[in-house]
């Protein structure tokens, strides 16, 4: 498929990503993912886009081997879409019980009719049909969204457990911990609203302001909305080099310069937290055995302390030499769903995932990235997001923590309540 291609400058870049922001959202299939300034090697745009499905792949039954076919078939095109966490069912021969009331597929996967993406000032616009400088012009004369718009007066947000559920749960799966069915789990906690209105795109833009993060997603399929500030990537692709940064080990920010430099310090030094983070890097290292070439899976860095606006995060970075002719489709079945929001053993781990979990993660927990023309890639972890319904209007977020046998019950609720405080704000 031949695209047109060209290329603008654009100053007031910040001004200019909401523009393009408020464009993509007139579609009613659009991805735009935004890396905030955050430094990084492992990725290629400042900030990406996908407007318009051109072509699309959604599929419930062996879903990974069409993958594998839609990819081949349009190999040296641009694919975007996501992961949910259910495409785990298939991986591992599992099943799940609970209701999907967001709605989003267990995998949806789309060629945009438009890709625009931006690298300091420079726009690069891809389209199959369009006019690159007319969509240029469109974007640049966009209005601003208003991020301070509440979403209605008096939202009313529940949590599916009290914190006395919460602490005899975890009292449960510490026991399957002494009994070895696992020996790390991540549990979560849903949060919920229903029967309300909101505005999807202020939302996003809310949520940013005050959590901006280096994954962060706005992904809207038909009425369905992801509103992601992930700090977190899944998987990377540069040539021939694949890349995880599983994360495990939080700590809160202070505003105080000292003490929050001490809360790092702290963090570094937290034996728990260190144990947990190396837990799921030998998981990422297993994982990625399977596709990688012989002795070339290495840890690149281990216990890298890395600060954000809400909290502090313990990341690791494992990386690997892949195998000729392995397709994504194979890496997906080899790798997801990412340990770090699994547990290990993954498998097991699951299992009591969907034992004790009250809601069904579809999407969080999955992934949501691209797949470029030249075969590279770069999928987050869908997590510290809001998710919304437009049509039943039905609103939750998740938010979890890894639960050893050492894990104090009451500190991890604290946890969950700290990842959960931005998805609260930005709702207020």
């Amino acid at each position: 498929m031949n695209r047109i291609i060209d290329i603008f400058y654009v100053d007031k870049i910040h001004e200019f990503k909401q523009r393009m922001l408020n464009w993509v959202n007139q579609f009613s299939i659009c991805c735009f993912m935004d890396s905030h300034d955050y430094a990084d090697k492992y990725h290629k745009y400042d900030c990406i886009a996908a407007a318009g499905a051109y072509k699309f792949f959604s599929e419930n039954n062996d879903t990974l081997s069409k993958l594998k076919d839609f990819c081949k078939a349009n190999k040296n095109e641009w694919i975007f879409g996501h992961l949910g966490y259910d495409l785990k069912n298939e991986i591992e021969n599992l099943q799940s019980k609970h209701l999907n009331k967001i709605g989003f597929p267990d995998i949806y996967f789309f060629i945009p009719e438009v890709v625009l993406y931006l690298n300091n000032d420079k726009l690069t616009i891809h389209s199959i049909k369009r006019n690159p400088a007319k969509i240029f012009n469109e974007i640049t004369t966009q209005p601003f969204v208003n991020n301070k718009i509440s979403p209605e007066k008096n939202i009313s947000i529940t949590a599916a457990s009290t914190e006395k559920d919460y602490i005899e749960i975890i009292s449960k799966l510490q026991q399957h911990i002494l009994r070895g069915d696992c020996y790390e789990i991540n549990y979560c906690l849903e949060f919920f609203a229903e029967n309300i209105n909101v505005n999807p795109l202020s939302t996003y833009l809310k949520l940013l302001t005050i959590s901006p993060t280096p994954f962060s997603c706005f992904y809207k399929l038909d009425n369905k909305y992801l509103l992601c500030a992930s700090p977190e990537r899944f998987l990377s692709k540069i040539n021939d080099q694949i890349f995880s940064q599983p994360i495990k080990g939080t700590a809160a920010r202070s505003k105080n310069a000292n003490a929050d430099d001490l809360e790092k310090i702290r963090l570094f030094n937290n034996e728990k937290e260190k144990s947990e983070n190396v837990m799921i890097v030998d998981l990422v290292r297993n994982d990625l055995s399977k596709i990688c070439k012989p002795a070339s899976v290495e840890v690149e860095e281990l216990f890298g302390i890395y600060s954000f606006p809400q909290v502090h995060q313990m990341i690791s970075t494992v990386s690997g030499t892949l195998k000729d002719d392995i397709s994504f489709a194979d890496i997906v079945k080899a790798t997801f769903p990412m340990g770090s929001m699994t547990g290990a053993p993954k498998r097991s781990a699951m299992q009591l995932i969907e034992q004790y979990e009250k809601t069904k993660r579809q999407l969080y927990s999955g992934s949501v990235g691209y797949i470029s023309p030249e075969n590279n890639f770069d999928f987050n972890v869908v997590i510290r997001s809001i998710f919304y319904n437009a049509d039943n209007r039905y609103l939750n977020f998740l938010v979890g923590s890894a639960i050893t046998y050492y894990a104090d019950a009451e500190k991890e609720y604290q946890e969950c309540l700290l990842k959960a405080r931005a998805m609260r704000e930005a709702l207020e």
